[in-house]
């Protein structure tokens, strides 16, 4: 099960997310931004960080580069992709799943755990929770507040994966914090489940996004 780790200039929660990949089985890889060829990896994850110093906008540079190409080509493949954080912000730049994350609504970088609802099973990264489950994960951006035009057809597909619970600390349209593709295989979260992933780090609650991707995988 080999899961492929995107790496930009700037990334910086890649080796976070590679740990965790390896605490649950897969073998992870890392791939640089000018590769194209992605078609030996079964999965790919997009992680967080700061690419190309969040220059223009967060995610734009990120999202003309070579390795996109690749990620492209993976999900016509119909193989599931997770981008965190800048790594969701790089998904909705490029199209790949709907809205955009724009600059915090008090604009400033936010960071701070938070309580969450997951509002969609059917992705592979949150297969393994229940519907309307309550979580705890950390957020870390300046730019992740939700926003879309077609909010209605998202609510109607199906294609809100996260909703911040009890607070918005962002701004975020009606509190959505992640989004998936319409298919479910492409999911963008601002929250970070690799920082979640483990007892010691203050809740393990996040380790079910990657053990999702196994199960997924697995089946497959």
């Amino acid at each position: 099960m080999r899961v492929g780790v995107i790496r930009f200039p700037g990334s910086n929660c890649d080796r976070d997310v590679y740990h965790v990949l390896k605490l649950v089985g897969a073998k992870p890889e890392y791939i640089w931004w000018d590769r194209k060829d992605l078609g030996h990896l079964d999965a790919v994850i997009i992680p967080g960080g700061f690419s190309y110093g969040d220059y223009l906008r967060a995610g734009a540079i990120a999202a003309i580069t070579p390795v996109m190409d690749g990620v492209k080509g993976l999900v016509e493949e119909e193989k599931p992709v997770l981008g965190i954080c800048n790594g969701a912000q790089i998904l909705a730049e490029v199209g790949l799943v709907p809205g955009v994350f724009t600059v915090n609504e008090y604009p400033k970088f936010n960071c701070k755990w938070t309580k969450l609802k997951v509002k969609t099973i059917r992705t592979p990264f949150t297969s393994l929770y229940k519907k309307d489950e309550i979580i705890r994960m950390p957020i870390a951006h300046a730019e992740g507040r939700y926003y879309t035009d077609n909010l209605e057809k998202l609510w109607d597909n199906d294609q809100v994966v996260l909703q911040f619970y009890s607070e918005n600390p962002n701004g975020s349209l009606e509190g959505i914090t992640g989004v998936c593709d319409e298919s479910g295989l492409v999911c963008a979260v601002m929250p970070h489940p690799e920082r979640a992933s483990e007892a010691i780090l203050g809740s393990a609650d996040g380790i079910k996004f990657f053990k999702g991707i196994i199960e997924y995988i697995s089946r497959c």
